[in-house]
């Protein structure tokens, strides 16, 4: 099992930006970044951010909440995917369409061979990583001032998520519980806990200070493996001091490692996170 998710994590996030003769479907309210960012720790990297604009954003004055993911390639737009999209521009103009809750998504490309570097807060053994504390510095002291000072933000935690899956989802519970006073939204959806033994102690030291809301996700289908772990990090979580009213685990029997699971409960993530009625 691990050694698959491993395989699919470098080969299917490697090739995501593979296939630009797709018809692109992002919406109109999706746009790329121009001024552009480079991580020297990743060779430097310089990762494409994609915005996305909430329906009313230039005709109002209004300030949204933020919400940073992972993996934009697979976040909008069929076109930069390789095994289908979130649809979270969809969902989104969607919620505001029936409740006029808006949000601010800012999603960051992974770095195709370095995605396990990128997302791994510790290293591995067999896998390597280790460097994801360089990614979500980034994203604390680079990125989002920069979102804060250009876009109309709510900036304070209670407004910003990061949500993520797979690795993606690992390095959100990290940035969660690491930088509470940053992110205190966090989707952690199916999110690969066996990738460094060290999440436990990490977990235990954490948790208890960690004034965030926290939802976990995970697919029947995923493995026993996957489903066993996140109901041990649930109860790791509650065992170290974490508010039970904060925490919200979901297993969805048919729900496998893919786009497609993460598609259908992204809505239902964002709902538990904001409380959007």
């Amino acid at each position: 099992m691990k050694q698959f998710l491993l395989f699919i994590s470098v080969i299917f996030f490697t090739l995501s930006t593979i296939g630009q003769e797709k018809k692109s479907t992002a919406s109109e309210n999706i746009q790329l970044l121009e001024y552009q960012f480079t991580i020297p720790e990743f060779s430097n990297f310089k990762p494409n951010i994609w915005i996305y604009l909430p329906p009313d954003y230039n005709t109002s004055s209004k300030k949204y909440p933020v919400i940073y993911m992972h993996d934009a390639q697979n976040l909008f737009d069929a076109a930069t995917s390789f095994a289908g999209e979130w649809e979270v521009d969809e969902t989104l103009n969607a919620v505001f369409e029936q409740t006029k809750k808006g949000f601010i998504v800012i999603g960051i490309e992974n770095s195709g061979e370095q995605r396990i570097n990128q997302y791994t807060p510790w290293e591995n053994k067999k896998y390597g990583g280790g460097k994801g504390f360089v990614y979500v510095n980034f994203l604390i002291d680079t990125l989002k001032p920069f979102i804060d000072s250009n876009y109309r933000t709510k900036s304070r935690p209670k407004h910003t998520a990061l949500i993520g899956s797979s690795l993606g989802g690992l390095i959100s519970y990290y940035g969660g519980l690491k930088h509470p006073n940053v992110f205190g939204k966090i989707g952690a959806l199916s999110t690969s806990f066996w990738f460094s033994e060290k999440v436990i102690e990490f977990t235990t030291l954490n948790a208890k200070n960690a004034d965030i809301k926290l939802f976990l996700l995970v697919g029947g289908k995923e493995g026993e493996e996957m489903e066993n772990d996140t109901k041990q990090f649930e109860k790791l979580l509650l065992e170290s001091g974490f508010n039970p009213k904060n925490l919200k685990t979901v297993i969805k029997p048919e729900g496998n490692h893919n786009e497609g699971f993460w598609k259908s409960e992204f809505l239902n993530v964002v709902t538990w996170l904001y409380n959007i009625n």
